[in-house]
């Protein structure tokens, strides 16, 4: 049986590991557990992610849901 990927969104900061000042916020419609998988699975190998805890705000989820997201997707904010 397939786990719920909830509905909620989760912020991610992604970090390459070689000392390079590259860094990107993710967003992805999962649990927190669940988007530090799908999203280091979007990026490239050897970069770390970690759970940004922010609250977001009604008219950030606003935004987050134009984007279609489907539950388990991941999107990188620009």
């Amino acid at each position: 049986m397939a786990e719920s990927f909830g509905h909620s969104f989760t912020v991610v900061e992604v970090t390459a590991d070689d000392l390079s000042p590259d860094q990107q916020i993710w967003i992805a419609f999962a649990k927190p557990d669940q988007a530090l998988t799908l999203v280091l699975a979007a990026v490239p190998e050897g970069w770390t992610a970690e759970v940004v805890d922010i609250e977001l705000g009604c008219n950030q989820r606003q935004t987050f849901e134009t984007l279609n997201l489907n539950p388990g997707d991941v999107y990188r904010l620009k």
